[in-house]
């Protein structure tokens, strides 16, 4: 599980059709940044949860080609 922060949306005009429905989100972590599948309605400057790789399908509610998920949003204070 990686733990980051929302800086951003994805938005698209066209998308494969099993990730309708998915928020497409910018997350930071580090100096790194990924795009994560959210259904949980994280936003902007948000501290969220994702898993990564297999993890993900136990997850999602339909199957669809995702390798990062929101699994949750962090709602107090997180220091490493």
């Amino acid at each position: 599980m990686i733990v980051g922060q929302v800086v951003g949306n994805v938005v698209s005009t066209r998308k494969y059709e099993e990730l309708q429905g998915y928020k497409l989100l910018v997350i930071q972590v580090g100096e790194t940044r990924l795009v994560a599948a959210d259904e949980l309605g994280a936003g902007v400057g948000e501290t969220v949860l994702v898993t990564k790789g297999q993890a993900v399908k136990a997850a999602l509610r339909k199957p669809a080609p995702i390798d990062a998920l929101v699994v949750g949003i962090v709602d107090g204070e997180f220091s490493p």
